[in-house]
């Protein structure tokens, strides 16, 4: 059996971190996401796909992820039933996140405490190119095993 998700969308709103009583983190969001057709002469149409993130990921979600920005999210389908406040029974269908990446630039982000580390170090320069062995010939090197040397 196979349940994976995989969704790529914006925020509809900015993620809160809530616990359980064992201290659990947890939060819920909602993704908007565009689908990938539509008939002719209608507006594309938008999905909104609730979210659950648990522990680290929860944590992650809430710390660098604001309302609009662009977000992907990996994870599995879960259905839940529940009883609503006037005794209704329902059921809600969500995506429990396992991982969750950023998409986008920078510049669509909107910033966020990430964009405060420093820039990657730029790669060391070199005076002299590099030794080009592709002119050397089969010649050079030495033969290491033979037929014999080998165990099977």
């Amino acid at each position: 059996m196979l349940n994976v998700a995989v969704i790529m969308g914006r925020l509809v709103a900015d993620p809160e971190l809530r616990h359980t009583q064992n201290d659990v983190a947890v939060t819920s969001f909602r993704v908007a996401v565009d689908r990938s057709y539509a008939r002719q002469g209608t507006e594309r149409q938008t999905d909104f796909i609730d979210v659950v993130a648990w522990r680290q990921t929860a944590e992650f979600v809430c710390r660098y992820f604001t309302k609009g920005q662009m977000i992907a999210v990996n994870g599995s389908i879960q259905t839940r039933n529940y009883e609503d406040r006037q005794g209704n029974k329902r059921t809600a269908v969500e995506i429990v996140a396992s991982d969750v990446s950023f998409t986008g630039s920078k510049r669509e982000s909107g910033g966020g405490p990430y964009d405060s580390a420093p820039p990657p170090p730029k790669a060391p320069v070199f005076s002299e190119p590099a030794p080009a062995y592709s002119s050397g010939s089969h010649e050079d090197f030495e033969e290491i095993l033979t037929d014999d040397d080998l165990p099977f």
